[in-house]
């Protein structure tokens, strides 16, 4: 039998039995569905985090230390040096203080920073300027607000370069604004940011030189894992920290590493999703193989006829089993378009609760479309292969005097 009559024929069983067919493959559509759905929105989380964090922070290398003493400039400086693949390495503190303008009162993160710490966050200057070396060496109090924070406490960016804030019982001048991606959640209850020289910081808000994030920014090319492996091994044996105790107290992670525990995290979520569509398809499979079952009985007489005009078993085990593909086939696909309809409203949604700046895109990858017609395909054949080979077997004579 061509393969056109064998499409000819599956269309005209499915036409006789729209309802019960679509019924039938229910169970396929909603275990695709799940799989789509989630699959497309875990890859479109994904690559709207990788996304946001730009291209400088692909160098960037986060530093956590806890040394009894304490992390100084000079323990940095060294790790600069002992390291020659860093171009830098950089800290900052932080606290959390009042901050406005005019009667306007925001609770804001203050952060002490050299201007190297804009380069590895990839921050640039909206208006105005960012902080300079001058600025760090000469104790300025110029401070550089985020985006947010201007808008709120002057109403706009463009209003806030050269004005003045309060910052507890001090007065610091806006020489500039950036875009952090901070802030931009939470309404008035969000901690704004704000910048101002680390050494201003030490001595107006702080009062100690004491550091408490590092960061270092590795040269162009080098290896990311080669770099983090041999930065944790330069900071247990400075620090003098005993290996046992090494690994709660020190710790350097890279983008490589964010996104292997990215991939590990989005991977269990993906397994739990695909158990739970298993069985739905599991269901879906078996309501198949009853279906098939129920139109061999309703054409036991058809069977006998297409024998006695000379079909072989073979034909008939290959009608039947490509009718149990199709079905399946069109429940992947109508679980294909529903799973991605899905995906999108729930984009808005996942977008809102991660707190993320940019919308998530849901992505439906050429493995993924691959691996669910493989799926359909493979369960028309296991659950369509006992009915058709149930068909093959009829005695024709006892077919053609079935009532």
């Amino acid at each position: 039998m061509r393969l056109r009559d064998l499409f000819l024929e599956t269309l005209s069983a499915f036409n006789a039995n729209r309802g019960r067919s679509l019924l039938t493959i229910l169970g396929i559509v909603i275990g695709i569905s799940a799989v789509i759905a989630m699959t497309s929105l875990i890859d479109g989380i994904k690559y709207s985090l990788l996304g946001s964090l730009g291209l400088n922070q692909s160098r960037m290398v986060t530093i956590y230390a806890a040394p009894d003493r304490g992390v100084t400039e000079q323990d940095l400086e060294q790790l600069a040096m002992g390291i020659p693949d860093y171009e830098f390495v950089t800290g900052i503190n932080s606290a959390s203080e009042r901050l406005g303008s005019a009667g306007r009162q925001y609770d804001a993160r203050i952060i002490g920073c050299r201007p190297e710490y804009f380069t590895v966050m990839g921050f640039v200057a909206s208006t105005g300027a960012l902080l300079s070396q001058s600025d760090v060496s000469g104790e300025t109090r110029n401070v550089v607000l985020d985006r947010v924070a201007a808008e709120k406490v002057f109403g706009s960016e463009g209003d806030a370069v050269g004005k003045t804030v309060r910052i507890n019982n001090g007065d610091y001048t806006v020489v500039g604004t950036c875009d952090s991606g901070q802030g931009a959640s939470g309404g008035e209850r969000s901690l704004l940011s704000c910048y101002m020289p680390y050494s201003t910081f030490a001595t107006r808000i702080s009062g100690g030189k004491a550091i408490g994030e590092i960061y270092g920014y590795a040269r162009e090319g080098a290896d990311m894992k080669t770099l983090a492996e041999r930065t944790r091994a330069w900071l247990v044996d400075w620090f003098s920290i005993p290996e046992s105790e090494a690994e709660g107290r020190i710790s350097v992670m890279t983008l490589s590493s964010i996104i292997e525990r990215l991939d590990a995290t989005m991977a269990s979520f993906q397994v739990l999703v695909t158990a739970i569509a298993g069985i739905s398809l599991l269901v879906g499979g078996i309501g198949i193989m009853n279906m098939m079952l129920t139109n061999v009985t309703e054409r036991i007489r058809e069977i006998g006829l297409r024998k006695a005009l000379g079909a072989r078993a073979a034909d008939i085990t290959r009608q039947f089993l490509f009718e149990s593909i199709l079905l399946c086939v069109t429940g992947g696909v109508i679980g294909v378009a529903l799973g991605y309809a899905a995906a999108w409203g729930l984009a808005g949604s996942a977008s809102a609760f991660l707190h993320m700046e940019t919308s998530v895109t849901p992505i439906i990858t050429p493995s993924v479309v691959l691996m669910t017609s493989g799926t359909c395909i493979g369960i028309g054949l296991v659950f369509g292969y006992w009915p058709a080979r149930r068909a093959a077997r009829l005695n024709p004579v006892e077919s053609l005097r079935y009532q």
